[in-house]
């Protein structure tokens, strides 16, 4: 009898030590990550656009000046929207290699990451202005409605095969390496001697049908027998002249030879 009493006791004085211990943990005194206050997505915005500034000043400012606002060597770039930076540096056409020089597209030097930092660096110097990334959707875009679109806004420069061309003494750039996103930022910016072509002038719906086009043109259904490598009709027609001439000096020698 003694001993049941002797561990009835035991256990009371153990709850005694224990309960307030656990209903710490279960209500206020809890663990530190519990306790840890969230980041707030402002917060991640600062220390993101923080990042961005040490980068910026590393690998933009030496042209584009401190915070932006340009210097000799290159324009103020402050207030252009993230399409904007996002393309130019997505796309490699920046940082420049040579400062002056035409900027085209090659391999991009910055990081995704990178690019999302100076990106957020340089939108936070004037929030809300300029061009956002465009939200594009090519699945949703009608094929012949983009085909209308190109032909009449962008081949004139592009080619109508997108192979590229010239605007002057600039070269139009071959479309089949951009991303969509990249079709779309370049449409609503209008990078170098491009026009801009706001939602204004060719809506969200039409983008996505011009996105579209321009992705079905790197594997288009060609018809018409030889490719040739997509040149468009100044191709088609020089290699048309140049074996249709040979086959009539052909005929011609022979029919000679003979009389």
């Amino acid at each position: 009898m003694n001993g049941r009493r002797r561990v009835a006791g035991f256990l009371i004085l153990f709850a005694a030590f224990m309960v307030p211990g656990a209903l710490a943990v279960l209500g206020g005194g809890g663990s530190a990550v519990a306790d840890a206050p969230p980041v707030s997505l402002a917060q991640a915005e600062t220390d993101l656009a923080m990042q961005g500034q040490l980068l910026y000043e590393e690998r933009c400012a030496s042209c584009h000046g401190a915070g932006g606002t340009g210097t000799a060597q290159g324009p103020g770039i402050v207030g252009l929207g993230p399409a904007a930076y996002d393309f130019m540096m997505s796309t490699g056409r920046m940082p420049l290699a040579q400062p002056g020089a035409q900027a085209v597209r090659k391999e991009p030097t910055l990081t995704p990451a990178q690019i999302k930092a100076i990106t957020a660096y340089l939108v936070a110097k004037s929030p809300g202005s300029g061009t956002p990334i465009p939200n594009v959707h090519a699945g949703a875009g009608s094929l012949s409605e983009g085909e209308r679109i190109f032909q009449l806004n962008c081949a004139p420069c592009h080619s109508a095969t997108g192979n590229g061309g010239a605007v002057g003494p600039e070269a139009a750039p071959n479309l089949k390496h951009a991303t969509p996103i990249q079709i779309g930022e370049a449409v609503r910016i209008g990078p170098g001697a491009m026009p801009v072509f706001d939602s204004g002038v060719v809506s969200d719906q039409q983008l996505n049908s011009l996105v579209r086009y321009v992705l079905y043109l790197r594997e288009a259904d060609n018809r018409g027998g030889l490719a040739l490598n997509l040149g468009g009709p100044v191709v088609e027609g020089f290699v048309g002249l140049v074996i249709g001439l040979g086959s009539v000096v052909i005929v011609m020698r022979f029919i000679g030879e003979r009389s």
